[in-house]
């Protein structure tokens, strides 16, 4: 299958090259700096032997495998997108290769005393024996959503390479802007042209999800008063205490670091505030519809409640829906699920099936008319210095990819 030394080589080419999503900006990409490692992609593809190797004025990059069989095959596709997220440093990373891991503390950056330790991240030690790629500690690693792109063109490689194993028509896409909520938005389906694809942005060696949250956010702009405070009697208002206010009025327990499988949360992700004003802004996710549906509206009637007891609009808000669960999209067609699962088990895996707890490019495009299950990459400990990922699982990955397209052809020629 793939060398090891090769997947080493391709991942690191593209995570030294700075890709971080910019929220704060209208343009796509949200970032210059995209568009670096787009046109190397670009390039690759046409070097390994894709058709229609294509890349829009929004940096969306598609390209073609054609079919080297002669029966009608469901034309299916791979996406992965190619920007970092916008919550940890990207710039100057400086992937660390540990061979052999021993299954004891790695020493990220010794002059800084970062440590990934397995008394931490248990998971570590399922990877003894195992080639592990670290950061330096001073940056995240990239492999959300960089391994995913390695793996797609490897195992396209290994395909055009091989072609004894035989397939149908492949289509690939990456995207930019998956971390700040934006990469299907201006994602051409009819284009891309598949009947369905995958994801391959998932976590963990053998993951698979379907599932996804729900989710919005809620943006609270909290009015006050300034008068001096050493004459504020009945005059000042604190919008900081009514932000407060607002804040203890939700459950306590539905936080992220509260919750787990299906539970849903509001998650206060910035707070900036003077007695004249605060924001705040929310990120509302839950599983099940309904569920969701009545956290909206408890937030709604939480603003409420407090305009009334002060007897005038303290508290402007906003919530914005940003993506659904795409389990809705994706039961109507579950033999894309099996096929997936059965390529997961067909390279001695057992498949793990669960729910994200977030949501993927999957999930819109879902919506958009392309079914599009998710299937992991290998890494863990995404959007921080600790994050990793061992080589051995990026292999395993590159292997499910060819073994849908030989299972998806197999299919078709037997119906």
């Amino acid at each position: 299958m793939i060398s090891k030394e090769d997947i080493i080589k391709r991942f690191v080419s593209y995570v030294v090259i700075d890709t971080e999503s910019d929220p704060d900006s209208e343009t796509t990409p949200s970032s210059k700096k995209q568009w670096n490692l787009a046109q190397k992609l670009v390039e690759e593809l046409k070097d390994i032997g894709m058709e229609e190797v294509t890349i829009d004025e929004n940096a969306y990059i598609m390209a073609t495998l054609p079919s080297n069989v002669d029966h009608d095959v469901p034309t299916i596709g791979f996406i992965s997108h190619f920007d970092t997220t916008p919550d940890f440093r990207g710039a100057n990373v400086n992937p660390q290769i540990i061979e052999n891991y021993d299954g004891k503390d790695i020493i990220l950056n010794e002059e800084q005393d970062i440590i990934l330790s397995p008394d931490y991240f248990e998971d570590l030690l399922l990877y003894k024996g195992q080639t592990l790629i670290t950061t330096d500690g001073t940056t995240l690693l990239g492999a959300d959503d960089k391994a995913g792109i390695c793996e797609i063109i490897s195992a396209i490689e290994y395909l055009i390479q091989n072609p004894e194993i035989k397939h149908g028509r492949i289509r690939v896409g990456f995207t930019p802007d998956e971390e700040i909520g934006r990469g299907a938005h201006k994602f051409d389906v009819n284009k891309f042209g598949a009947e369905w694809a995958y994801t391959m942005d998932g976590g963990r060696i053998g993951e698979m999800e379907y599932e996804n949250f729900n989710a919005a956010s809620a943006k609270l702009i909290v009015k006050g008063k300034i008068v001096h405070p050493g004459y504020a009697k009945n005059k000042m208002v604190n919008s900081m205490l009514i932000a407060s206010e607002f804040i203890q009025a939700l459950p306590k327990n539905e936080i992220p670091q509260e919750t787990e499988g299906y539970e849903g949360f509001f998650h206060l992700q910035s707070m900036k505030g003077e007695v004249e004003e605060t924001i705040l802004e929310y990120i509302v996710r839950d599983h099940d519809k309904v569920l969701f549906e009545e956290r909206k509206n408890l937030i709604l009637e939480t603003v409420k409640r407090i305009n009334t007891k002060y007897a005038k609009e303290v508290i402007e808000i906003e919530i914005k829906d940003q993506y659904f669960n795409m389990k809705e999209k994706v039961e109507p067609v579950m033999h894309i699920v099996d096929i997936a699962k059965k390529a997961i088990e067909s390279i001695g895996l057992k498949p793990e099936i669960k729910a994200i707890r977030g949501g993927t490019d999957g999930s819109q495009l879902s919506y958009m008319g392309l079914p599009c299950p998710n299937i992991f990459t290998g890494g863990h400990n995404y959007h921080g210095r600790y994050e990793y990922i061992p080589v051995e699982s990026m292999i395993k990955a590159t292997e499910v990819i060819c073994k849908i397209t030989e299972i998806t052809q197999e299919r078709a020629k037997n119906d």
